[in-house]
């Protein structure tokens, strides 16, 4: 034992409080502590994603957090409408990201401003429509959307106000999911949780060239020719598991280039094993971490928009999905924080 480290130890922490921190941790006191030795309380007041203040708008914001609670969308099992108030009932993700050394409220003005107003819980059409309608006021009003959903048909609403040529024009997507999400119109709709990439590509406001789909898998294999036929990068996950998450993130890097990127996380893209409640569960997906990994690995690129889909608590009683689904959410919001503040 060296006594005289244990005497200087002693001097300076014994009975100094748990905010009597300096250095590059400062900034995780001065966003955890709500006065000297206080810390806020994760279990009390009204939840928000990610713990974000309310906010009654977009404007002022730098990222609006937002629900899209609506599943009309989907081929399998229902209720990914549930998914936004499951992921706002996760506390104590965040607020620091040790691997990116940032703390994403903080460094950006962030705020959950609610859900979108849908004027028909009968009507997918109409649905997507008020989807839209909503996301480009809060593109109007300077912020970037986080999203909460809902089934993967949101992000192609999502993508056409983000992407439309008074905005931001066609962006690239880093995509996570099992399914390629680019099928063609069947029973009777384009407009499902298997089409939003392939709708929003031909709308002229998704990039395929700079488009990367990570983890895809299972019997749907079929229904992808788009994909591949538009120019978009595919990567299987027996690949991903042969090739390694630093081959992957090069290649994301090289697709993804120095443009805007869109980032869109479907929760079955991780394996059931982590997120068992979602609407089409497919066998031997990534890990969470190997998810974060990706994710920390191409921090700096101009991260516009994202979303995190197909959260279905009612098959998770462990509430698994739902915090991975709002850690995800968590790595997104890093990722703007990081690029902000490469920018300042």
């Amino acid at each position: 034992m060296d006594y005289e480290k244990l005497a200087a130890l002693r001097a300076k922490f014994e009975d100094t409080a748990g905010d009597n921190v300096s250095g590059k941790f400062k900034k995780v006191i001065d966003a955890v502590y709500t006065a000297p030795g206080e810390r806020s309380l994760p279990y009390v007041g009204i939840p928000t994603l990610l713990d974000t203040p309310v906010s009654e708008s977009a404007e002022d914001l730098d990222v609006a957090l937002l629900g899209a609670p609506m599943d009309l969308g989907v081929t399998n099992r229902p209720g990914a409408r549930f998914g936004p108030r499951a992921m706002r009932s996760i506390e104590r993700v965040g607020p620091y990201n040790h691997v990116l050394d940032v703390v994403p409220i903080g460094e950006l003005r962030c705020g959950d401003i609610g859900d979108v107003p849908f004027k028909s819980r009968f009507s997918l059409e109409q649905s997507i429509n008020d989807i839209e309608n909503f996301i480009a006021e809060v593109v109007a009003a300077g912020a970037k959307p986080l999203t909460a959903g809902g089934d993967h048909s949101i992000s192609y609403p999502i993508l056409k106000a983000l992407g439309a040529e008074d905005a931001l024009g066609p962006v690239g997507m880093l995509h996570i999911d099992a399914h390629c999400d680019t099928q063609g119109a069947f029973d009777g709709s384009k407009f499902h949780h298997g089409a939003p990439f392939r709708l929003a590509t031909l709308a002229g406001v998704l990039d395929p060239d700079r488009t990367i789909q990570v983890g895809i898998r299972g019997s749907a294999e079929f229904a992808w020719e788009f994909s591949y036929e538009s120019g978009m990068t595919v990567v299987h996950i027996e690949d991903f598991a042969a090739r390694g998450v630093n081959s992957v993130i090069e290649q994301c890097k090289e697709v993804l280039g120095d443009g805007p990127v869109y980032v869109s996380i479907d929760v079955d893209g991780i394996d059931p094993a982590f997120t068992p409640g979602t609407g089409t569960p497919e066998v031997g997906g990534l890990t969470p971490r190997e998810v974060q990994a990706l994710l920390h690995g191409v921090a700096g690129m101009d991260v516009v928009g994202g979303d995190v889909v197909e959260v279905a608590p009612q098959y998770d009683p462990s509430t698994n999905t739902a915090h991975v689904a709002a850690q995800m959410m968590f790595e997104i919001l890093s990722l703007m924080a990081v690029r902000a503040a490469a920018d300042r």
